[in-house]
């Protein structure tokens, strides 16, 4: 028994190893609006995108990669709404229209104020931020970039247009899927042959919100100009039935360009005011 014992191969005692896996955990992912924030702002970050490519210069003339226009639009954007950025929701409704401001202050309005230029409404209790930046192109790009510093989750343009089809009545909306680009503000963000094109996952939240209280809305494109008696310029109308735009106002193409230029999600929801044709 002896030799027997000795003759059989001890079996190996199984090692455990001491290396513990460890199970990585995926990383998060950004669902809804918060897929179009901006993890890296920085000059070093856009420098780097370009780097080996002698073709292309960067931009470092946006807020979001340049600190001292930053801190400027910072400065600007308290002395024309007469709030403090820090106050600024992540959800911000951008207007032209006195009504609406009053109308939001008065459902649930926390804090009003006006600036040297614009008036300010913040809603703690519904997380968003309306503001009434006036009239036309230039005050519609000067808005964008001065909101821009505070990195909004979603912007929603709340304004009226002029509406051009034959079906259309007063008090119809518009959801914009275009806009045309007859302004001069919009140039300075983006080439000419760059479409002015909206947040289109903003339209849609949008879209079905107007749907959710049973009403009713019409897509389109809108065509933005900075002229406006241009109801008296009778070769303009001729090509407004030629391009059969859905309706006409003055700021809608600036905000989707320079909103795109700035890295803000913007859509717009658009009231007929009027039917000039």
């Amino acid at each position: 028994m002896g030799k027997l014992s000795r003759n059989v191969p001890k079996r190996k005692k199984a090692v455990k190893s001491s290396k513990k896996s460890v199970r990585r955990s995926p990383k998060p992912t950004m669902k809804g609006l918060e897929s179009s924030k901006i993890v890296d702002r920085s000059a070093d970050k856009q420098l780097n995108l370009y780097r080996g490519n002698p073709y292309i210069i960067p931009n470092l003339n946006r807020t979001y990669n340049n600190p001292k226009k930053a801190k400027i639009a910072r400065d600007m954007l308290e002395r024309y709404t007469g709030s403090h950025p820090s106050k600024f929701k992540k959800q911000i409704i951008l207007t032209n229209f006195e009504y609406y401001v009053e109308r939001f202050h008065s459902l649930c309005g926390s804090e009003k104020t006006r600036g040297s230029g614009m008036t300010v409404v913040h809603s703690d209790s519904a997380d968003v931020t309306v503001v009434n930046f006036s009239i036309g192109s230039p005050l519609a790009a000067l808005a964008m970039e001065l909101i821009s510093i505070v990195e909004p989750k979603a912007v929603l343009f709340l304004g009226m247009c002029g509406g051009l089809h034959r079906t259309l009545k007063k008090g119809d909306f518009i959801v914009p899927t275009a806009a045309i680009r007859d302004e001069g503000a919009s140039i300075h963000f983006m080439p000419q042959q760059v479409p002015a094109l909206p947040t289109f996952k903003i339209q849609k939240f949008v879209s079905e919100i107007v749907v959710e209280r049973g009403l009713d809305y019409r897509t389109g494109v809108i065509h933005t100009m900075d002229y406006r008696f241009w109801e008296f310029d009778e070769k303009f109308k001729a090509q407004l039935y030629e391009e059969r735009a859905l309706g006409i106002d003055m700021e809608t193409a600036t905000l989707f360009v320079s909103g795109f230029a700035s890295k803000v999600p913007i859509g717009a929801l658009l009231l007929v005011s009027d039917l000039p044709l």
